[in-house]
C-alpha cells in the first residue's frame, strides 16, 4: 500500500492538479484575509473618502464669477445623501482664506467652530462632533486662477455601516462567485490541457510496453511529445538502436558459429564411420553425434529467436499435429511408447510458420517419449484454443517447473543425450507466434499446454 501511494503521488497530472488547487485555496484565503482586514480597520474607508473627494472635485459647477454653486448632474444625483443623514456626513467648499462658499443642507452645524484644525490643506483629518468621530478629506481645486477646497466628512459608524453591512457583503458574494467561476473555468481548462498534454506520454508508455526481443525494431513516437521530454525519448530510441544492434550481432555470431561447426563435425563423422568398428570409435561417434545435435539445436535456437525468419501462413492445426505424431511414431515404437492423438476440434486454421510449428510439436513429443516409461502412453489432445502433450513418466518437482525452459537445463531423469535446448526452442517459437507454452505437473507425469491466442484464428 505504501508503494501504491507513492506511485500515485508521483503522478505528473496529480501534482499539477494539486498545485492548481493549492493556488486556488491560497487565492481565496488571501481574499478573505483582505476582507477581514478591511472589517478591522477604517484605513481603506478613509482612502475611499479621499478618492471620493478627488472625484467630486472635478464635477463642481461655478457661476460667472467663478464661485462654486453646485455640482454636475451625475454628482447631484447622490448629494441627497448629505441632506438625508445630516449628522453622519456633509460637504463644503472653502475659498483660499478658509471661508465657506458652498455647503450641504446642514450648513456648518457638522463642522467644528473655527477652522484652525481644519485648515484647507490637501489630505485626511479627524474631528469630534456630538460624541461622534468624524473623518474627513480635503481636495484643492484650481479654477480660473483661484484655489478652492472641497471637504467631505463622514462619521465612523456611517462608514462602518456602508463598508461592513453593505459593501463587504457584496464584496464577499463577489469573491465567492469569482472563486467558484475561477475554480470551474480554470479547473476545466487545466483538466483538458493535462489530458491532451499527457496523451502522448500514454501512447509512449503503450509503445514501450510492446518492446521485446522480437520487436526491437519498434521506436517510441516523438510526434506530439512535450518539448521537455523529447530529449529523453530520443535518448531512449538511441539506446534501443544500440540494443538491437548488439542483439543482432549476438544472434548472427551464434548462427555463424553453428554453421561453421556443422561441416567439420560432418567430416569427422564420415572419417570415423570409415574406420574399423572398435569401442573407442563407437565412443567417438557418440560424442560427435552429441556435438552435432547441440550445433543443430543452437542453429534452430538462433533462427527461432529472429522474428523476421518466420513466414506466417494459414495452417490447419489438426493436420499438422497428426503429421508430427506420424513422424515420431518410429521413435515411439523403439521406446515401446504408445502415441494417442485425440482431436476435440477439427476445423482449426491459424496463422503460423508451418516449419517452426512442426519443430515445436516435434520437440514436445520427443521430450514426452524420452520420459515415458516403456509400455506407457503419450497423449496428444487438440482443442479449439490449446494443444496438450502429456506423458506418464516420473515428472519433476514443482520447484523445477520454472527451469524447464532455461537453456541447457536437463532434468535428473533425462535419458537421451540432448543439449537441453529443445524446450527453449519451443518457448521461443511460441512467443514469436504470440502463444503461451506452459508446463504442469501431473499425477503421474508432466503435461505441456500450448495456449493459442484467439485473435490468431483465421477460420473455425
Amino acid at each position: 500500500m505504501r508503494f501504491v501511494t507513492m506511485r500515485h503521488f508521483n503522478s505528473l497530472r496529480l501534482q499539477i492538479l494539486l498545485s492548481y488547487l493549492a493556488g486556488m485555496i491560497l487565492s481565496v484565503t488571501l481574499l478573505v484575509l483582505a476582507a477581514v482586514w478591511v472589517l478591522q480597520d477604517n484605513t481603506l474607508a478613509r482612502m475611499d473618502l479621499a478618492d471620493a473627494a478627488a472625484g467630486i472635485a472635478d464635477d463642481i459647477r461655478y457661476d460667472d464669477n467663478g464661485t462654486p454653486i453646485g455640482f454636475a448632474a451625475k454628482v447631484e444625483d447622490v448629494t441627497w445623501l448629505f441632506e438625508s443623514v445630516p449628522r453622519e456626513t456633509a460637504y463644503r467648499i472653502l475659498d483660499e482664506a478658509g471661508n465657506v462658499v458652498l455647503h450641504s443642507g446642514t450648513g456648518n452645524s457638522v463642522w467644528p467652530e473655527g477652522n484652525a484644525s481644519l485648515r484647507p490643506v490637501r489630505g485626511l483629518f479627524d474631528f469630534e462632533h456630538d460624541g461622534l468621530t468624524m473623518h474627513g478629506a480635503t481636495e484643492p481645486i484650481m479654477h480660473n486662477g483661484k484655489i478652492w477646497y472641497l471637504q467631505l466628512t463622514a462619521s465612523t459608524r456611517f462608514m462602518e455601516l456602508m463598508h461592513r453591512h453593505i459593501a463587504l457583503p457584496l464584496v464577499g458574494a463577489g469573491v465567492a462567485l469569482f472563486s467558484v467561476v475561477l475554480l470551474l473555468a480554470f479547473g476545466l481548462c487545466a483538466y483538458i490541457t493535462l489530458r491532451y498534454t499527457l496523451k502522448p506520454l500514454k501512447e509512449i508508455s503503450q509503445s514501450a510496453s510492446t518492446i521485446s526481443p522480437y520487436s526491437l525494431d519498434i521506436r517510441l513516437p516523438v510526434k506530439g511529445v512535450p518539448t521537455e521530454l523529447t530529449p529523453l525519448v530520443n535518448s531512449f530510441n538511441q539506446a534501443l538502436e544500440r540494443l538491437e544492434q548488439g542483439y543482432r550481432l549476438q544472434q548472427e555470431f551464434l548462427a555463424t558459429a553453428a554453421h561453421e561447426l556443422k561441416t567439420p563435425l560432418a567430416l569427422i563423422r564420415a572419417q570415423l564411420e570409415l574406420m574399423p568398428e572398435t569401442e573407442p570409435r563407437n565412443w567417438l561417434l557418440h560424442d560427435v553425434s552429441y556435438m552435432s545435435r547441440q550445433v543443430q539445436q543452437l542453429l534452430l535456437l538462433a533462427e527461432a529467436s529472429e522474428r523476421q525468419n518466420y513466414k506466417f501462413i494459414p495452417v490447419k492445426m489438426p493436420q499438422l499435429v497428426a503429421e508430427a505424431v506420424a513422424y515420431l511414431q518410429r521413435m515411439a515404437d523403439a521406446a515401446q511408447v504408445k502415441l494417442n492423438l485425440e482431436l476435440h476440434a477439427f476445423d482449426i486454421m491459424l496463422q503460423a510458420d508451418k516449419g517452426a510449428l512442426f519443430t515445436l510439436l516435434k520437440n514436445l513429443l520427443e521430450n514426452a517419449i524420452q520420459h515415458a516409461p516403456p509400455g506407457s502412453a503419450v497423449s496428444v489432445d487438440v482443442f479449439s484454443d490449446n494443444i496438450t502433450v502429456r506423458d506418464h513418466g516420473p515428472g519433476i518437482d514443482d520447484a523445477q517447473l520454472p527451469k524447464l525452459f532455461d537453456r541447457f537445463w536437463r532434468g535428473a531423469h533425462k535419458r537421451d543425450t540432448g543439449a537441453g535446448l529443445g524446450l527453449t526452442i519451443c518457448r521461443e517459437i511460441a512467443l514469436a507466434h504470440g502463444w503461451v507454452l506452459s508446463a504442469h505437473r501431473m499425477q503421474p507425469g508432466l503435461m505441456f499446454r500450448l495456449q493459442l491466442r484467439a485473435d490468431g484464428e483465421v477460420s473455425a
